[in-house]
């Protein structure tokens, strides 16, 4: 399983998550496909789950106080703005 995700891979599954939405057939295997670089289904999932916990510790502790600053929080989703990214949204 690969852990580290990098910058341009953040932006593919972002935009993977905005293009297969959560009633998409085969979201997971599909996000998987479109990031590469050896990602399985379940690193995917495992990343989503990540981004959904920092983007809920942002919109509890304002988006100044996320503890997962050094983790890069906002490289993975989180919005300075409040907002929840629109693949977030209804899930």
């Amino acid at each position: 399983m690969s852990s580290s995700w990098t910058f341009k891979q953040n932006k593919v599954f972002e935009d993977a998550l905005a293009k297969y939405d959560k009633d998409a057939p085969d979201r997971w295997q599909n996000v998987a496909r479109e990031v590469g670089d050896g990602k399985s289904v379940e690193d995917v999932k495992k990343h989503f789950a990540e981004l959904e916990k920092d983007v809920d510790e942002i919109h509890t502790n304002g988006a100044g106080s996320s503890s997962n600053n050094t983790k890069g929080g906002s490289s993975r989703g989180g919005s300075s703005d409040g907002q929840r990214p629109r693949y977030l949204k209804s899930q």
